[in-house]
C-alpha cells in the first residue's frame, strides 16, 4: 500500500517539513488486519482528502492532511473497519472545504457520509453564545454516537492528536480546549473503557491547564523514579518469585501512575507529593479467572493487604466493562503499593474498551458484555435527549453521567446496579425504570425503611416502594446525581406544569367568552383551526397553556376566536371571578410575601411564564400591578377547598425550659402541621421570638390554632406575619 504524493507535499509547499513515519506505520497496521480489497477504498479516501485540503496548513506549519492521516493511524491501531478509517480521513472535509455530505455519500457510501456528519461541527449555524454552540455540537455528536459508536471513536482519536499538537495554539485557546477535553472527552474515553486514551487526554489537559503544577510534579516524579528504583525492582522480583513458588504462570510489570491521577489524589486528600507513596503500581496478568484469585492469595501472603483497599471488579465489573482485582499492600520500607490482577482478555478490554471489540469482523458477530453496556448507556443518551429542553440542559445531564464511580447496589432479585458515587435511592429508582422513579414513595435499604434521599453505599440491597398515585417531587432535583433521573424529573414537572397551565387557561378563556355574551359550546373546531392558523400556535392545548402562563390574554384570544374587533370592550365586572380551589397544582401559585389562605380577600395576577399568582388584597407587593387592569383579575375562594395552606406566625414567649415543646403540642392538638421553625433570641433578654410556618385549612382554622396557643402561660404575644 502506498499513499501517493504525500512525501513531496511538505517540501514543495515551502512549509516547515514534518516527519512522516505515520504513512509507513499506517500501511503496516492496515496490512496486518485488512484484506487488500478493503485497503483500496481507504487509499481512495486519502487521495480525496489530500486534494480537498490542498493548500491548507495547520498552526504548526505542516500540511493539513497530516492531521487526518494521524487520526486514521490511531484508529488503525484499534483495528477499526474501513468505513471508520475512510470517515477519519474525511472527517474535516465537510467542515473546512466546499465539499458536501452528499458528495461524500455519493463517492464513498451513505454510512461513511453519516460518520463524517456526526463528527463535523455545526459552525454554519449561528448560536446565542459560545456555550450554547459548544453544547449543541456535543449534543449532535453524542446523538450520532448513540446511533453509531464509531462516531465517538473517530472524535476521540481526533481530539487525541489535537491535544498532542496543542503547543502551536494561542495560550487562551490551549486552556479552553484543554478544559473541554478534561470535562468531556477524557470522561467519555473512560466511560467507553479506552483507558490509555483516557489517561493520555487527562495528562495532556493537565499539562496545558496548569503548566506550572504539571512541570513541578513531573520533575518530582522523575526524581522519585531514581530514588525509588531500588524499591520497585525489589518488589517486582519478590512478586515474580512468590507467584512462581505458588505455581502460577504470570506476566508481571511495574507501571508509574499517570501525573493527573497523582495530582487528583494530592488534591482530594490534601497530601504533599512526599506523602503519595503508591505512584507505582504492579500489574499481574494470568491465564484465567481462578488464577486471579490464587495470585491475590499468594501476594497477600507476601505483603499484608491494607484493610478496605481490596476491590473485586471481576465479580462486579465497572460500568464500562473493566475487570480486575485491585489490592493495596504494605510493601517494603513501609511504602504502599497497588497491585492489579487480571487475565489477558481483561487486560485487552482495560486498555482499549469498546474499541477492543471493533476488530473488523462479520456483521453476525454477537454483542459481548462490554458492547451491551455501552449500547445501554448510548440508548440512555437518546432518552435524556428526548426529555431535555435544550442542548445546554442536555450537556448538563450528560456531564453528570460522565463521572461514574464505584457504587454497586443489589435489587431484591440480586441484580447488580452500578451508580455514580453520591447516588440516592431516587437515582436507583430511575435507573431501574422511569415508572418506578415517577411513582416512588419510599425505599427499603438492607430491609430498613429509609428516606428516598438516602445516599447509597457499596453492597446495599435496595427495594423501591411505589404507589400508583405518587408523582415526582421538585425537591428531588436538589439531591439526585444521575443525568437520567434529573432529566426524567424535569420532563415530568414540565409536562405537569403544561397540563395544569392548559386547564387554568381553559377556565380563563371560558370566563372571557361568557363576558362576551358567548359560551365555550359556540367555539367549534373551525374557530380553533382559523385561530391556530392566524396566530401560528401549534395546537389548542398550547394556546390554552399560553393563556394559563400569562403569555396571552384570555379576552384577546376570545375575541380572535369569535372574530370580534378590538373595539368590543369588556368591563372587569363582566368578566366575573375565577374560583381558587387550591388543587390547581403549579399553574396557580400562592405568593410567599403574604401567604393567602381561604377566608382572606384575594386578587390574582397573571405573571408571564409563571401563571396565576394569588396575593391577599392588601399585600404591598401587589400594589404595583393594580394600575394595569390587564395583569390582574378577580379571584375568590372555593367554599370547599381541600388543601392545607402555608401561613407564617410570630410568637413571643417567655424564655423557659420546655416552652417549645408546649407550643408544638398545642399546634398539633389544633390539627395543624409545622412546616418550618426559626428562632430569634437577644442576649440577656427574658423573651424568645419563634417564627413558625404552619399549615392550616383556612382563617377559621388559623384562629383556632392561635386561641389554643394563647392559653399557654409562657406565650406573651402572637400574630400572623404578612410580608
Amino acid at each position: 500500500m502506498n499513499f501517493p504524493g504525500l512525501d513531496s507535499s511538505a517540501a514543495a509547499s515551502g512549509a516547515r517539513p514534518a516527519a512522516m513515519p505515520e504513512v509507513g506505520q499506517l500501511t503496516q497496521t492496515l496490512r496486518a488486519y485488512l484484506k487488500p480489497e478493503d485497503i483500496a477504498p481507504v487509499e481512495e479516501a486519502f487521495r480525496f482528502s489530500k486534494a480537498a485540503h490542498q493548500g491548507q496548513y495547520r498552526k504548526s506549519g505542516e500540511p493539513y492532511i497530516f492531521h487526518p492521516l494521524a487520526v486514521t493511524t490511531i484508529l488503525a491501531e484499534w483495528h477499526l473497519d474501513p468505513q471508520a478509517l475512510m470517515a477519519a480521513l474525511l472527517h474535516d472535509v465537510v467542515e473546512d472545504t466546499p465539499t458536501t455530505k452528499a458528495e461524500i455519500g455519493e463517492k464513498f457510501g451513505k454510512p461513511v457520509a453519516e460518520l463524517v456528519d456526526g463528527v463535523s461541527k455545526l459552525d454554519k449555524i449561528e448560536f446565542k453564545t459560545e456555550a450554547h454552540a459548544q453544547a449543541e455540537n456535543f449534543r449532535k455528536m453524542l446523538l450520532a454516537m448513540a446511533r453509531d459508536v464509531r462516531v465517538i471513536l473517530i472524535k476521540l482519536a481526533d481530539r487525541l492528536h489535537n491535544m498532542r499538537t496543542l503547543g502551536a495554539m494561542h495560550p487562551d485557546k490551549r486552556k479552553r480546549i484543554a478544559r473541554e477535553t478534561l470535562e468531556i472527552y477524557a470522561p467519555i474515553a473512560n466511560r467507553l473503557g479506552l483507558n490509555s486514551v483516557y489517561q493520555e487526554l487527562d495528562d495532556l489537559s493537565f499539562r496545558y491547564l496548569y503548566p506550572n503544577r504539571y512541570r513541578v510534579l513531573a520533575t518530582a516524579v522523575k526524581t522519585a523514579r531514581g530514588n525509588r528504583r531500588e524499591v520497585v525492582g525489589k518488589v517486582l522480583e519478590a512478586i515474580k518469585q512468590r507467584l512462581q513458588e505458588a505455581g502460577i504462570e504470570a506476566t508481571v510489570t511495574g507501571r508509574e501512575k499517570h501525573l493527573y491521577s497523582i495530582y487528583k489524589k494530592m488534591q482530594g486528600k490534601s497530601l504533599t507529593f512526599s506523602e503519595v507513596f503508591d505512584i507505582y503500581g504492579f500489574r499481574v496478568i494470568v491465564k484465567d479467572v481462578p488464577s486471579c484469585y490464587l495470585a491475590l492469595g499468594a501476594l497477600h501472603s507476601l505483603y499484608k493487604p491494607i484493610p478496605g483497599k481490596i476491590k473485586d471488579y471481576i465479580a462486579i465489573p465497572k460500568a464500562n466493562g473493566y475487570q480486575s482485582l485491585h489490592s493495596t499492600l504494605f510493601g517494603p520500607f513501609g511504602t504502599a503499593i497497588e497491585v492489579q490482577i487480571r487475565t489477558a482478555d481483561m487486560h485487552k478490554i482495560a486498555e482499549a474498551g469498546v474499541a477492543s471489540h471493533w476488530i473488523y469482523k462479520s456483521s453476525e458477530t454477537s454483542l459481548n458484555d462490554v458492547q451491551q453496556k455501552t449500547h445501554q448507556w448510548l440508548q440512555s443518551l437518546l432518552e435524556i435527549q428526548s426529555e431535555s429542553g435544550d442542548s445546554v440542559e442536555f450537556l448538563e445531564h450528560i456531564k453528570v453521567d460522565l463521572f461514574p464511580d464505584d457504587v454497586y447496589v443489589f435489587t431484591p432479585k440480586g441484580k447488580i446496579m452500578a451508580l455514580p458515587r453520591g447516588a440516592t435511592a431516587v437515582d436507583l429508582a430511575y435507573a431501574v425504570h422511569t415508572d418506578v422513579g415517577n411513582h416512588g414513595v419510599a425505599v427499603k435499604i438492607n430491609h430498613e425503611l429509609m428516606p428516598l434521599r438516602t445516599e447509597l453505599r457499596n453492597g446495599d440491597q435496595v427495594e423501591i416502594i411505589t404507589a400508583a398515585h405518587a408523582k415526582p417531587n421538585p425537591a428531588w432535583l436538589n439531591y439526585v446525581v444521575t443525568g437520567k433521573a434529573r432529566s426524567h424529573i424535569r420532563h415530568f414537572l414540565k409536562t405537569m406544569h403544561f397540563e395544569e397551565s392548559a386547564a387554568l387557561g381553559e377556565r380563563l378563556l371560558n370566563q372571557a367568552l361568557r363576558a362576551l355574551k358567548s359560551s365555550p359550546e359556540q367555539i367549534d373546531d373551525a374557530h380553533w383551526e382559523k385561530f391556530l392558523r392566524d396566530s401560528g400556535v401549534k395546537s389548542r392545548q398550547e394556546a390554552l397553556a399560553d393563556i394559563g402562563l400569562g403569555k396571552r390574554l384570555g379576552i384577546v384570544v376570545a375575541r380572535q376566536l369569535l372574530a370580534l374587533g378590538e373595539q368590543v370592550s369588556v368591563e372587569r365586572k363582566q368578566l366575573g371571578s375565577i374560583t381558587i380551589r387550591g388543587s390547581e397544582g403549579m399553574a396557580v401559585q400562592f405568593a410567599k410575601c403574604c401567604r393567602p389562605i381561604p377566608g382572606d380577600p384575594i386578587m390574582g395576577f397573571i405573571k408571564k411564564d409563571q401563571g396565576l399568582v394569588v396575593h391577599t388584597y392588601g399585600c404591598p407587593s401587589a400594589a404595583q400591578f393594580r394600575a394595569d387592569p390587564d395583569k390582574w383579575l378577580d379571584v375568590e375562594w372555593d367554599p370547599e377547598t381541600k388543601k392545607l395552606f402555608d401561613v407564617d406566625v410570630k410568637i413571643v414567649v417567655a424564655h423557659q425550659r420546655g416552652v417549645l415543646a408546649k407550643v408544638a403540642a398545642e399546634i398539633a392538638g389544633a390539627g395543624s402541621n409545622i412546616d418550618k421553625i426559626t428562632m430569634e433570641e437577644e442576649e440577656g433578654s427574658a423573651y424568645t421570638t419563634l417564627f413558625f410556618t404552619l399549615q392550616v385549612e383556612n382563617r377559621m382554622h388559623l384562629a383556632s390554632v392561635m386561641r389554643n396557643l394563647r392559653k399557654i402561660p409562657e406565650v406573651v404575644r402572637i400574630s400572623r406575619v404578612k410580608g
